[in-house]
């Protein structure tokens, strides 16, 4: 009994020991993700552990964000993720996502798992119509979007209609303009085809770089009603205006987060920043480094299959001369042994005329030699030798002519065995070339694990000295240089491409987005120009500003 009460005892406390958990599902751009969480844990907990599966370090510019009743809220870090208004199901459901974004992607987003998460987080932004895009600027991001992810453009593989089940503009530039999905994929793969050599990450970050210029890229919107008093009292009220005060709270934290954000970008960059930076560099010059060596295997590989394919086709040739000449070999030996046996039928000719002729000639003298005792008999005697003597001209002169084709015949008959002494030579020629070739062919043929093209790269070590790390720096300077120069080139690309399309749009389906944006762009106003307005001038200027607007 006692021991059944002890054993009931400790299972109980077992029990209470083991922590409750609950089901967490993490929703990012590309992945799905589970966890069990126990109900202990606080925000910072379950963003640490999702930072850590992530392989993510640079967590300042991310967190989980949440809807209560349409709308949307980020988890505290510092409270407990039951204590906050979530849905009370499993799995509980968490979007990783960026919360605040950087004002040069270039310089600040060090990681490639950061440009990775903001490249499809900034894409289906723009797809969904959060982010407005003019139609030519869509037009060069769904190219760098198709440069990430099919690699370099090849006209053998990227064939006509390769990209008909791809999203790559947002629908109100395709409703906007009437044009086909051909003429749109055409477009866009003419700028594709202009990116060759990128790998993803810089495609990734291209479009970065130029998705950071729109004037809605980073900026939420809210329906707000607050009021900010300025210190200075002569100043009127700036008041704004908010029907639930969740959402106040939501603006305060992202106003919080962006003030932090925009400090921390003006202070000297922590040791963690500068370790993960060097990291960066030194990954990026091992990848440039890999990269050229891969080009270069691939020039090589190239190289040898242009020599393969010269190759190929020379012993073809030389096979094709071979053929012919053998061809020619045997016609010649037809030619030449007709020829002998129509000398030698022309020869037998000639010595049976020569016989006819010499018993035509026998038959005269012995015509001669009878006496004819009439006159009668006489002349029947002189016509029948002036007969027998025509006939033997006649066969004399035959017998000639038969034995100049005779001579002639043996000309033939020479000549043609000439020209198949020359045939075989130039045969024996071919034939001693064709054999030469292939052993040359080896003899400059790349090593032998160069044909197999095998891309299992040896392991690599890099000492990076100073030297090398002010050289790399001086590259980042000229590709700096090099890119504003590429900024003009591409905003007169874009300007050229804007008036292209121009004709085919429809004004009727202009959005108030559109208009508001082509005004902007007739007076010159841009996200940057404002800024910079606002940068320059004094409070009151600004509230005035705000208050025009």
């Amino acid at each position: 009994m006692a021991g059944a009460i002890a054993s009931r005892m400790s299972f109980s406390s077992l029990k209470r020991k083991q922590p409750k958990t609950f089901t967490v599902r993490i929703m990012t751009m590309d992945a799905e993700m589970e966890f069990n969480c126990e109900v202990k844990w606080k925000g910072k907990d379950l963003f640490d552990l999702v930072c850590r599966t992530l392989g993510l370090r640079e967590t300042w510019f991310f967190g989980l964000q949440y809807m209560i009743k349409d709308t949307m809220a980020w988890l505290k870090m510092d409270k407990k993720v039951l204590d906050h208004d979530v849905p009370k199901e499993e799995p509980v459901t968490f979007h990783f996502l960026a919360k605040f974004y950087p004002e040069n992607a270039e310089e600040e987003l060090v990681q490639e798992i950061t440009q990775h998460l903001f490249f499809l987080q900034v894409k289906k932004q723009i797809l969904d119509e959060k982010i407005y895009c003019p139609p030519e600027a869509s037009v060069l991001l769904a190219s760098y979007a198709v440069q990430a992810k099919y690699g370099d453009y090849d006209p053998n593989v990227h064939k006509r209609g390769f990209l008909a089940q791809e999203e790559l503009l947002p629908k109100g530039v395709i409703n906007l303009y009437q044009m086909t999905p051909e003429m749109w994929e055409e477009r866009i793969t003419s700028w594709y085809g202009q990116h060759r050599g990128r790998a993803r990450d810089e495609a990734e970050m291209e479009y970065l770089k130029i998705a950071q210029d729109l004037e809605m890229y980073g900026v939420n919107y809210f329906a707000i009603r607050f009021t900010i008093k300025p210190l200075d009292k002569k100043i009127d009220v700036f008041k704004f205006n908010s029907s639930k005060l969740r959402v106040n709270k939501l603006i305060l934290q992202l106003c919080i987060g962006n003030h932090d954000l925009f400090m921390r970008r003006r202070k000297a960059d922590s040791l963690e920043v500068q370790q993960m930076k060097a990291q960066a560099r030194e990954e990026k010059a091992r990848k440039q480094m890999e990269r050229q060596r891969l080009a270069r295997e691939k020039q090589m590989r190239e190289e040898a299959e242009r020599t393969r394919d010269e190759l190929e086709r020379r012993l073809l040739q030389l096979k094709e001369e071979a053929t012919m000449a053998n061809e020619a070999l045997m016609r010649s030996e037809e030619t030449a042994d007709l020829l002998a046996e129509k000398a030698q039928i022309t020869e037998e000719e000639a010595k049976l005329l020569a016989q006819k002729a010499a018993e035509a000639e026998q038959e005269m003298q012995r015509i001669k030699a009878t006496a004819i005792r009439t006159e009668d008999e006489k002349r029947l005697m002189e016509q029948k030798v002036l007969e027998a003597e025509m006939l033997a001209l006649k066969m004399a002169e035959e017998s000639e002519r038969r034995a100049k084709e005779a001579d002639q015949l043996k000309q033939d008959l020479q000549e043609a065995r000439d020209s198949e002494r020359r045939a075989k030579q130039k045969l024996l020629e071919i034939t001693s070339k064709s054999s030469y070739t292939p052993m040359n062919c080896s003899a400059t043929t790349l090593p032998a694990d160069l044909p197999t093209f095998s891309l299992i790269s040896e392991s690599l070590s890099f000492d990076f000295k100073d030297t090398d790390m002010k050289r790399l720096s001086m590259e980042i300077e000229k590709e700096k240089v090099e890119y504003m120069e590429k900024s003009k080139h591409l905003q007169e690309q874009l300007n050229e491409l804007k008036t292209e399309i121009e004709a085919l749009k429809l004004k009727e389906r202009e959005t108030a987005m559109d208009i508001l944006h082509n005004e902007n762009s007739d007076r010159g106003n841009s996200k940057h120009n404002t800024i910079k307005k606002l940068t320059l001038q004094s409070t009151k200027s600004r509230v005035a500003f705000f208050e025009e607007l």
